[in-house]
């Protein structure tokens, strides 16, 4: 999880490559409707955001149902959000991509044909609540290079090695 620009879909297919577990991007889950108004400039509101998150707790279920493991990225920048993913899945572990706002609109800058448009970072900003204690996050910077950023993650997860 983390703001967009936070390196949250490299990392997560580096993390599931690694780990040989199969892997979800979250902004595939989002229906048309929510991407035109990302496209647009518009932030999303709750109400277009329940839906999305349900189908990616489905995904989840659905892996953890027939013993899979997997790795799917979600911004999940609020703490209501997360509870939908993690709420009842005690097996279900949070990563923090956590990164300040100059090298995050840096990168977002950068980016060439994201839906998702620089101007929009104050609002991820905005509506991020960071993980607390009682979530168990493994948090990690997002300044290193994408390798140490997956060998971070390994290092906290149990068995990962």
């Amino acid at each position: 999880m983390g703001v967009s620009g936070s390196g949250k879909t490299t990392i997560a297919a580096l993390l599931a490559g690694r780990l040989g577990w199969e892997y979800e991007d979250g902004d595939d889950f989002h229906p048309p409707e929510n991407v035109a108004k990302m496209h647009g400039g518009t932030p999303l509101t709750d109400a277009d955001r329940w839906p999305w998150l349900g189908s990616i707790a489905a995904w989840i279920d659905a892996t953890r149902s027939t013993g899979r493991h997997g790795v799917v990225v979600c911004s999940a920048l609020r703490r209501a959000y997360r509870d939908i993913l993690l709420g009842g899945r005690p097996d279900v572990r949070l990563v923090y991509l956590q990164g300040d706002r100059r090298l995050i609109a840096a990168r977002q800058a950068a980016r060439l044909n994201h839906y998702m448009p620089a101007t929009l970072v104050d609002s991820q900003f905005a509506a991020l609540e960071e993980p607390m204690p009682d979530e168990n996050p493994i948090t990690v910077s997002v300044a290193p290079r994408p390798s140490e950023i997956v060998q971070a993650i390994m290092a906290q997860l149990p068995g990962a090695e």
